[in-house]
């Protein structure tokens, strides 16, 4: 009995441990954290797909974002804020000092915003490379998008006594105003002014949820415990593919693949130029490739694109169907390899990517040829290529001609037709035939006719009176 009793209490003791255990364990909340601490950009809206993919397979309680940024490109900053707006996991940020113009517009989109002291939020306003404000269609698109991303916090209800007032947890209006130096709002900005919190008037005004030194006093005031945070950490890959995928990068490869074949076609042989622009076209289309934007069909109608060029420069005479086909299947091919289409179906592609696309390629296309024309000349006259191309010009007065000068001697000499001229046909002077052109008309077989001159190796004639 003894002993069977202490087997029973072991027993008991064991199930009781880890039930315990396993109740710890349960209490223990997930946290995962990623930073955004450089400009917005493709590396950004790379990183936080991963991070937010790896979030979603872990089962993470919450995603807290860490914030330093003075913002950046607007279509990625867009896209950020979009897929924090669509989470299903909650997802809350740490402003750790700036959260400029596209930051801003991320910030709003998280569930809870803490700031450090000092911090600031706000200057949404669209500008571009150089810092001057772009024209008022792009300030109106960042308008209604930081709006609506205020507007999907919803309301909150107030209640006092019998009253109740339905409030913007985060005021739409206020938001404009970080855009929009025009809105006037009484005790906040005043027109002529672009609106930026600091970290105590965003707590007022309800664009921040507290303040915060670091991390630890976030999740705090989160209110968590027992937790694990899981760091996201970026791949090396990640970041090669961020910078390959970057606009302006995207730019810079197409002036490279364009430039490249035309300086190719510029120059005998194949050489560098070629070498170039198929390094530049791997570069372009195998991140894309990999990502599953650029399919096998959009790679194989830019090679077709290029080869049409190619056979209506060195095949086919002059400049038609086969060169305009080949410069539209080329455009098509790298516009279409940066959307997510599925081959001709747009239905889920967003108009601004596709928009963002043409604008890359068009503009990558035209600044090709706006360096390039002048730039080959330099090089191929002047430059490190002046070598590879003949460079002397063969005057006439130097004896260079390219046909019998004695034919010239001819020029007032009575002939008689050889054959019927229709224009052309052949006379003979001095029982020698030469290949002759009618003036005027149609001269019939053996006709008097008169040798009026001679250009481009050609005798013209007139019929005798």
């Amino acid at each position: 009995m003894i002993a069977r009793s202490l087997i029973l209490f072991i027993i008991l003791l064991t199930t009781q441990f880890g039930f315990s255990q396993s109740d710890s364990l349960s209490t223990q909340s997930l946290i995962y954290k990623f930073d955004i601490k450089r400009e917005i950009g493709s590396t950004s809206w790379i990183h936080t797909q991963n991070a937010f993919e790896e979030a979603y397979v872990m089962n993470a309680d919450v995603i807290l974002l860490h914030l330093n940024t003075y913002g950046g490109q607007v279509v990625f900053a867009d896209s950020i804020r979009t897929k924090i707006l669509n989470s299903t996991i909650p997802v809350h940020v740490f402003i750790d000092n700036n959260a400029a113009s596209a930051g801003a517009l991320i910030s709003i989109a998280c569930d809870k915003i803490y700031m450090r002291p000092g911090a600031n939020i706000g200057a949404a306003t669209v500008v571009n490379q150089s810092g001057e404000k772009m024209p008022d269609k792009y300030q109106s698109y960042m308008r209604s998008t930081i709006r609506a991303t205020a507007e999907a916090h919803g309301k909150d209800t107030i209640i006092n006594g019998t009253d109740t007032t339905l409030v913007w947890k985060r005021d739409p209006h206020i938001a404009e105003a970080m855009v929009d130096e025009s809105i006037y709002i009484a005790g906040i900005i005043d027109t002529g002014k672009i609106l930026t919190f600091t970290t105590l008037e965003a707590i007022e005004h309800g664009f921040c949820d507290g303040k915060a030194e670091s991390i630890s006093d976030v999740i705090e005031e989160l209110g968590f415990n027992e937790y694990q945070i899981i760091q996201y950490k970026p791949s090396f890959y990640s970041g090669l593919k961020g910078f390959l995928t970057n606009p302006v990068f995207h730019g810079i490869l197409i002036l490279i693949i364009i430039g490249g074949l035309y300086f190719e076609l510029q120059s005998p042989g194949i050489g560098f130029p070629l070498l170039a622009s198929a390094i530049a076209a791997i570069l372009y289309f195998a991140p894309l490739y990999i990502d599953g934007l650029a399919a096998n069909w959009e790679i194989v109608i830019f090679i077709l694109g290029v080869i049409l060029i190619a056979l209506e420069i060195f095949v086919v005479p002059g400049f038609g169907i086969t060169g305009v086909s080949g410069i539209i299947l080329v455009f098509t091919g790298l516009t279409l390899s940066l959307v997510d289409n599925v081959v001709f179906d747009f239905s889920n592609v967003p108009a601004k990517e596709l928009f963002m696309a043409l604008i890359i390629v068009s503009a990558g296309t035209f600044i090709s040829f706006i360096v390039a024309i002048p730039l080959s000349q330099k090089m191929f006259t002047s430059g490190p290529l002046s070598n590879v191309a003949l460079q002397t010009t063969q005057d006439t007065n130097l004896g260079y001609i390219s046909v019998d000068s004695e034919l010239n001697e001819l020029v007032g000499s009575i002939a008689i037709a050889q054959t019927t001229l229709r224009p052309s046909g052949k006379v003979i002077i001095n029982n020698e035939s030469y290949d002759a052109v009618a003036e005027v008309g149609m001269i019939d077989k053996g006709e008097k006719v008169k040798i009026t001159r001679y250009t481009s190796g050609q005798l013209y004639v007139v019929k005798t009176v």
